[in-house]
């Protein structure tokens, strides 16, 4: 992307690339745990990781969306100031997102990242999220509170094919019966993945990945960063918070949000319209393939994308050198 697209955001001398590889040095990270059953060991070393890679940046970052409170993460937790100084930025994070699949070899882990203008991204609570993801061409077109096959019927007709063709992601949770059959009710195809809802939000914005339809409940701080890349791609993304019990509503309600029915729309979850995200992939996945190791060097794709519209996708060869990622 070119440096002066990014003093939009940020002052010169950071650029858009930067951050890529913030996200890299996450992504090899955990990688290095892939499949060994241990996700809160691969967690912690792109943790480690991508706090160094932000440490070393030209900014006066905040984290938005981190790895909790302060009393819960040693490091990226809620508040914390991130970077060398320079602009102020808020950043929202998830250096595994899907520490399960890493743990388990499984597809679409990611290390994700977006930052806006300070004030730009919602401070979510962490709690559910009930959420709706669209493309571009269905956007304007779908809501949360609609009936599911109409929703979809407002989809295929926006994409100009047949509701069978249409493909729904859904995460494989018990309190997703319902949604599961009206989906197929509708004649809607659907794939359901164990885990990693933000890969599977942003997929619908690209056309490639023949993904249509984001719907159901995960983690609402993942909701965020799913919208900011998604915003990013024209793409539509609403949410409603769903609290697990009273604890959490209380939290909810503490954190300024007094109407918890209320629809929270592209602009309330990412308030800014000049946003980067990026992710790199730890495993194979619809957006970016997984990291590859060979001799004594590792590969890894990415993608960036910037609220211009702009989209790349980055492959990186890095040479590996001594600093141990694994045990």
């Amino acid at each position: 992307m070119a440096r002066s697209m990014m003093r939009t955001v940020l002052d010169h001398p950071v650029h858009s690339l930067d951050f890529v590889k913030v996200t890299e040095s996450a992504a090899l990270a955990a990688s290095r745990w892939m499949g060994r059953g241990e996700r809160d060991a691969a967690d912690g070393a792109a943790v480690e990781r991508m706090r160094e890679a932000l440490g070393e940046m030209e900014i006066s970052g905040r984290i938005v969306i981190g790895e909790g409170e302060r009393d819960e993460a040693p490091m990226l937790y809620i508040g914390e100031e991130v970077g060398s100084g320079g602009k102020e930025v808020d950043i929202a994070v998830d250096p595994v997102e899907g520490t399960n699949l890493v743990a388990n070899g499984l597809p679409n882990a990611i290390a994700v990242m977006a930052i806006a203008e300070r004030g730009g991204l919602l401070h979510a609570p962490d709690t559910y999220m009930r959420k709706l993801a669209v493309g571009h061409k269905a956007a304007p077109y779908v809501h949360i509170d609609a009936p599911v096959r109409e929703n979809l019927e407002a989809v295929a007709n926006a994409l100009d094919k047949p509701i069978n063709d249409v493909c729904v992601i859904i995460l494989d949770r018990p309190r997703h019966a319902e949604l599961i059959r009206d989906v197929r009710d509708a004649g809607a195809r659907i794939r359901l993945i164990s885990d990693g809802d933000v890969d599977a939000c942003i997929a619908t914005a690209i056309e490639s990945t023949g993904i249509h339809v984001a719907m159901g409940t995960g983690g609402a701080p993942e909701g965020v960063l799913a919208a900011a890349a998604i915003k990013c791609l024209g793409g539509n993304f609403m949410g409603r918070l769903q609290p697990r019990n009273p604890e959490e509503a209380q939290r909810a309600i503490d954190m300024g949000f007094g109407d918890l029915e209320r629809v929270l729309e592209l602009d309330d979850l990412v308030r800014s319209n000049d946003v980067i995200f990026c992710a790199t992939g730890i495993t194979d996945g619809d957006l970016v393939r997984g990291v590859r190791f060979f001799g004594n060097q590792a590969r890894t794709h990415s993608i960036l994308v910037h609220s211009s519209g702009t989209v790349r996708f980055i492959e990186s060869t890095h040479r590996l050198g001594a600093r141990p990622t694994g045990r």
